[in-house]
C-alpha cells in the first residue's frame, strides 16, 4: 500500500482568521506547496470552486485536490436538504479526482469564534449522536455513490472532539462514513491519537498531521482560552516539531495498510511562522516518517 503526501493552505491563509495571510496569493500558496515537496492540496477560502476554473490552475502546478472541508449541519437539517447544500462541493471534489470529503458537524461550533473558551463548546448526548449519525450515514451513502467518501473529522469546539464521542460516531453510523484522524485535534482534546487508530483503522480514510508545542497546550488549557487564541500563541506546528508521536503513529498506519493522503494541517500565524521554511519541514518530517515506516510515497 502506498500513501501520498499533501498539505493545507492554512499554513499561508486561514479560513477561521481570514486577516492572517490575507494578502497572500493563491499562486504563492500552491507555488510554494510544491517547492517544499508536496503533490496535492486541500481546498482554502481563496480557491476558486468550480472544476472548469480551479482545475486548470492545480494543473498548471502540477499538483492534485486532496480533498475539502464541508460544514455539515444535520443537527439542524434533514437528509435531504444536507444533500443538496453538500451537492456543488461534492461536484468539485469528484470532477477533479477527490476521494474524500472533510467533513465536520458545524452546528453550535465555537472554535471561530476568538473571545469563546474552548470549555463552552456544544456537548450533546449519545442519544443525540446517534440521531445525526443515522442522517450522516444517510448523506454518505449518498456521496459514495457519487465516489466520494465521507471522512468525518473530529474537531476542537465541536459536537464531535474527544476520543469518546468519535467512538460513538463510529458505533453508530455505517461503514460508508469514513474518519478523518487529525493528530494535534485528537491530542488536544484529551485523547491518543495511537488509541483511536488502533481501535478504528478499519474506519480512517485520512489523516491531517499537525504537532503541538506541549508548553503552549498546557497554557492554552490552564487559562481556558478560544481556539484561535490557542492558534495565535503557537499551539500547533508541523509534524515532528512538537511531541506527538509519530513514528508510532506510522508504523501503526503502515501495519493497518493504509492508503491515502497525508496531509499537514498545521495553522499558525503566517507572520511568525515563515510559511515556506514550515511547509518545507512538514514536507522533510513526514518523508522521513514514511521511509522510517516503511510506507511507500507516491508522488
Amino acid at each position: 500500500m502506498s500513501v501520498r503526501i499533501g498539505i493545507n493552505p492554512l499554513t499561508w491563509t486561514n479560513d477561521d482568521l481570514p486577516t492572517l495571510g490575507a494578502e497572500t496569493p493563491l499562486e504563492t500558496c500552491l507555488s510554494e506547496g510544491k517547492q517544499a515537496g508536496f503533490s496535492g492540496f486541500e481546498l482554502g477560502h481563496k480557491f476558486p470552486r468550480t472544476p472548469e476554473v480551479l482545475g486548470p490552475i492545480l494543473k498548471e502546478h502540477g499538483l492534485d485536490l486532496v480533498s475539502g472541508w464541508f460544514s455539515g449541519e444535520l443537527l439542524t437539517r434533514s437528509v435531504e436538504e444536507e444533500i443538496e447544500a453538500i451537492k456543488p462541493h461534492l461536484h468539485l471534489l469528484k470532477s477533479l479526482g477527490a476521494k474524500a470529503m472533510v467533513y465536520c458537524e458545524v452546528t453550535g461550533c465555537i472554535h471561530g469564534q476568538i473571545e469563546t473558551p474552548l470549555s463552552h463548546r456544544p456537548i450533546i448526548s449519545e442519544e443525540k449522536i446517534a440521531e445525526m449519525s443515522k442522517k450522516l450515514t444517510q448523506v454518505a451513502d449518498y456521496c459514495l455513490s457519487e465516489g466520494v467518501q465521507i471522512a468525518y473529522h473530529h474537531h476542537m469546539g465541536t459536537v464531535i472532539e474527544s476520543q469518546h464521542e468519535v467512538d460513538l460516531l463510529m458505533k453508530h453510523t455505517g461503514p460508508s462514513v469514513g474518519l478523518l484522524l487529525d493528530t494535534g485535534h485528537m491530542t488536544f482534546a484529551g485523547g491518543n491519537p495511537l488509541e483511536v487508530q488502533a481501535k478504528h483503522a478499519d474506519r480512517i480514510i485520512h489523516v491531517h498531521c499537525k504537532d503541538l508545542r506541549p508548553e503552549i497546550l498546557k497554557d492554552a488549557k490552564n487559562r481556558d482560552i478560544s481556539f484561535l487564541n490557542a492558534m495565535l500563541n503557537g499551539v500547533f506546528t508541523v509534524p515532528g516539531d512538537g511531541f506527538i508521536d509519530y513514528s508510532s503513529l506510522f508504523k501503526q498506519l503502515k501495519a493497518s495498510n493504509y492508503s491515502g493522503w497525508l496531509v499537514v494541517e498545521a495553522e499558525q500565524d503566517p507572520a511568525v511562522a515563515h510559511p515556506l521554511t514550515y511547509a518545507t519541514l512538514g514536507a522533510n518530517n513526514l518523508k522521513a516518517l514514511c521511509a522510517e515506516s516503511g510506507l511507500d510515497i507516491v508522488q
